[in-house]
């Protein structure tokens, strides 16, 4: 426990201002104002490439895993049992949070009255069910195999998600109809509880696509964990920003055969928002903590000041 990051000294407020601003940008793309007139950035990419709206779950993972970075330090020195309770209780509970939110407000009018939503309809998976089963699994993966073990894992994830895409897909693998991943949701999930806002059953969150996000889970753990171990100094965020920098030169090669796409968490998508993600908070490590900017990112702080222990 005393190695717990717990001074001021020791508190990195660029962490709290990078999830702020991903707080921020999530806020600000779900109220675009008029949905029929979006401003283009504000919209996500139609299915190959990316948007600036394209950066923020990928980055808003990244930043539960740098929370975490923090908080499973203090659940280990507690003991297995209670790591697992807490990773279980938490995945579970956003979990089924995100399933309310898809049946909410639960009745609709039909014939003039109100009747309750059925549930042959209700969409399992979302965007907080994305989050609690990379949260879940990327937490088992870096409790159970440390930092060597989870790089291993996340190669696997990746490689093995193009494996799957290319084994079972029909005709283009990486087209909305013939990705593996449809098959596999209509075929566990049901029609009726997936997503139908592409104009087919189709969900974006689906179960497949899940396998490549805990990578990004995963690399914010390690950036986190990184920056905790060597400090707040110029050659450490020279390090991370040159990683993030190699991170995006390998997803742009890896694009050629493996298109960046968001829509199905494509395994080039999570290097690109890796390598964005780490470079973003190289900047605001250096500009706060080493330049020693601390003002002006109140708003940032608010939105960011995620307590370690709530992930």
């Amino acid at each position: 426990m005393s190695q717990l990051p717990t001074s001021s000294s020791n508190r990195f407020l660029s962490l709290d201002v990078f999830r702020g601003l991903t707080v921020a940008c999530m806020i600000l793309v779900n109220n675009p104002g008029s949905w029929a007139h979006i401003y283009a950035p504000l919209g996500h990419a139609k299915w190959h490439g990316w948007t600036p709206t394209d950066l923020v779950f990928p980055f808003f993972l990244f930043a539960v895993g740098n929370a975490m970075s923090f908080a499973l330090k203090k659940y280990e020195a507690l003991g297995n049992a209670a790591v697992l309770q807490k990773i279980f209780k938490r995945t579970a509970l956003i979990f089924l949070i995100g399933l309310i939110l898809n049946w909410f407000p639960f009745v609709a009018w039909s014939d003039d009255q109100l009747v309750m939503k059925p549930l042959s309809k209700l969409r399992i998976m979302g965007v907080l069910q994305r989050i609690a089963l990379c949260y879940g699994f990327a937490a088992l993966i870096i409790h159970y195999l440390k930092h060597k073990g989870s790089i291993y894992a996340s190669l696997l994830l990746l490689f093995g998600y193009w494996a799957i895409l290319l084994a079972l897909g029909q005709g283009d693998p990486y087209s909305l109809e013939g990705n593996a991943g449809l098959f596999i949701d209509k075929a566990i999930l049901g029609e009726n509880h997936m997503y139908h806002g592409e104009g087919v059953a189709f969900d974006p969150e689906g179960l497949l696509s899940t396998l490549p996000a805990i990578v990004n889970v995963i690399c914010g753990y390690l950036v986190g964990d990184y920056l905790q171990q060597k400090g707040k100094n110029s050659n450490t965020i020279l390090r991370l920003a040159l990683t993030g920098l190699v991170f995006i030169v390998l997803a742009y090669i890896w694009d050629i055969w493996f298109p960046i796409n968001k829509k199905i968490w494509t395994s080039s998508y999570v290097l690109l928002t890796v390598g964005l993600a780490t470079i973003l908070l190289c900047i605001f490590v250096y500009l706060i903590e080493i330049m020693q900017w601390k003002k002006g990112w109140y708003f940032l702080r608010c939105s960011g000041k995620i307590r370690c222990s709530s992930l």
